[in-house]
C-alpha cells in the first residue's frame, strides 16, 4: 500500500530540537506518504475540499504520526480522517475507530453510514477495527497501555454537554502506552470565555481543555496554530454549525460564512508520562 519512513522528532514547548540529517529524511518520507494518501481516489471529493481548512498533513505531522503506530480515533463521525489514517496505517500499524454504537436511533445514523463506507471499500478499510464508545456506559478503548496515539477531532463539546469529558480523557490515558500521544483538535472559544458560556455553541476555551486533560495525568508538550482561523468571530446565531460545512442557516448569509471558512481551532499535543 504505502511504504512509510518513521518520523523521529516531536514538537515540544521546551527548547527546540536540532534536526539531524536522518530526522530530516524521515520527516520528508512521511510527508511524501501523506501527500500520496491525500490524493487517494477513495477520498470523497467533498472531504478533499475540506483539506484547506483542516490541514490534515500538517496536523498529523505535528502529532508525530508514524506508520507502525496503533492509533485510536475517538468518534470518527463520517470517517473524514479515517480516509487518511486507514491507508497510512494499513501495512504496518493499526487504526482503531471508537465510534458511537449503531443502535438505529438518530444519534447513531452517522455511524451506520460510516460502517457502510468501510464495508464498501475493504481494500482501503479492511484492517480498521471498530469498537463501541459511548461514555459513560462504554469507555473501553482496548487493553491498558496498548496504543501509541489517541486522536480526537472536534468532539470535546459533545462530551462536555454530557458531563463526560473527564471520563473520555481517563479512557485515553488508560489505553495509551507511557510516552503515548493524545492529539486534540477542537473549536476554540474567544479568549476570556468560560466553558459554561460557550460549549453549547460548539466552542471550548483552550485553557479549560488543557486543564481538564492535565488533570488525569497528561503533560502538554505542544500547541500549534495549524488550524487557527482569525476570520472566525465566534458569535453566530447557530453556533459553530453556522459555518461550513454545516451552514445551519441554509442560504442565509451563505457567502459571508463561506468567506469565513471553518472554525478557529486549537491543536494540542499531550503525552502520557
Amino acid at each position: 500500500m504505502f511504504k512509510l519512513l518513521l518520523l523521529s522528532s516531536a514538537l515540544l514547548l521546551s527548547a527546540p530540537i536540532l534536526a539531524t540529517p536522518q530526522a530530516t529524511a524521515d520527516a520528508s518520507g512521511i510527508a511524501v506518504s501523506l501527500d500520496q494518501v491525500l490524493r487517494g481516489t477513495w477520498r470523497d471529493p467533498a472531504n478533499v475540499a475540506r483539506d484547506q481548512y483542516r490541514h490534515p498533513k500538517q496536523t498529523l505531522e505535528f502529532f508525530g504520526l508514524t506508520p507502525h503506530m496503533t492509533v485510536v480515533q475517538l468518534w470518527p463521525g463520517g470517517g473524514w480522517y479515517t480516509e487518511i489514517l486507514a491507508p497510512l496505517l494499513g501495512d504496518h500499524g493499526q487504526l482503531i475507530d471508537a465510534a458511537v454504537p449503531a443502535k438505529g436511533d438518530s444519534e447513531s445514523d452517522g455511524t451506520v453510514k460510516y460502517l457502510a463506507k468501510l464495508k464498501a471499500d475493504p481494500e482501503v478499510y479492511g484492517k480498521v477495527k471498530v469498537v463501541d464508545f459511548s461514555p459513560p456506559a462504554m469507555l473501553d478503548l482496548g487493553p491498558d497501555g496498548s496504543a501509541d496515539m489517541v486522536l480526537t477531532f472536534r468532539n470535546l463539546h459533545n462530551w462536555q454537554a454530557r458531563s463526560q469529558l473527564g471520563n473520555v480523557f481517563q479512557a485515553a490515558f488508560k489505553v495509551l502506552k507511557h510516552g503515548g500521544v493524545l492529539g486534540v483538535v477542537e473549536h476554540r472559544a474567544a479568549p476570556g470565555k468560560r466553558v459554561g458560556q460557550v460549549f453549547k455553541t460548539g466552542y471550548m476555551p483552550e485553557d479549560y481543555v488543557i486543564e481538564e486533560v492535565e488533570k488525569v495525568g497528561f503533560r502538554l508538550v505542544g500547541q500549534s496554530g495549524i488550524n487557527a482561523n482569525p476570520r472566525d468571530t465566534r458569535d453566530y446565531p447557530r453556533g459553530v454549525w453556522t459555518l461550513p460545512p454545516t451552514y445551519a442557516e441554509g442560504d442565509k448569509h451563505h457567502a459571508k460564512y463561506q468567506a469565513i471558512g471553518e472554525s478557529d481551532r486549537m491543536t494540542l499535543k499531550f503525552v502520557k508520562p
